[in-house]
C-alpha cells in the first residue's frame, strides 16, 4: 500500500477525517441551542429541533410536542437566517468531508495528492475555519 503523503499528510489527513466527522455529527443533532418553554426543555439546530410547541385547536391552547423532529419542508425553518446557516453548514459539512476522504484515499493510493495540492488543500482549510469561526456574530 503506497502513499503520496508525508508523515505531517497522514495525520493531516486522520485529523481532518475526525473534525469532518464530528463536524456532520454536529450539524445533524437538534442541540445547538438549549433552552425552556412552557417548563419543558427544548433544543433546535438549524434543521431539527426538540419539544416544540404547537397550537391544538380543539383544546384552543399551545402544548408542547415532547419529541425531536425535522422541520416539515425548507420553508418551515423559523427564518431566513436558519435556512441560509443550514445551507452553508451543510457545503460546509459536505466539502470538509469530500477533502477529508481524498486526503484518506492519498494514504493508500500513490501520486494522488502532489505536495502543492495537500498545501493548498490545507490552506483551504485552515481559511475556512478562519472565516467560519468569526463570520456573520459582529466578531
Amino acid at each position: 500500500m503506497a502513499s503520496s503523503l508525508t508523515c505531517a499528510g497522514v495525520v493531516w489527513a486522520f485529523l481532518s477525517f475526525l473534525c469532518a466527522a464530528t463536524s456532520c455529527v454536529g450539524f445533524f443533532m437538534p442541540y445547538w441551542l438549549l433552552g425552556s418553554q412552557l417548563e419543558k426543555s427544548v433544543s433546535f439546530g438549524t434543521f431539527r429541533r426538540c419539544s416544540y410547541p404547537v397550537r391544538d385547536e380543539s383544546r384552543q391552547m399551545t402544548v408542547m410536542v415532547e419529541q425531536c423532529g425535522r422541520y416539515a419542508s425548507f420553508q418551515a425553518i423559523p427564518s431566513a437566517e436558519w435556512r441560509i446557516c443550514t445551507v452553508v453548514t451543510g457545503l460546509g459539512c459536505g466539502l470538509l468531508l469530500l477533502v477529508a476522504l481524498t486526503a484518506l484515499m492519498g494514504c493508500c493510493v500513490s501520486e494522488l495528492i502532489s505536495r502543492t495540492v495537500g498545501r493548498v488543500a490545507g490552506g483551504i482549510q485552515f481559511l475556512g475555519g478562519k472565516c467560519s469561526c468569526g463570520g456573520g456574530m459582529g466578531m
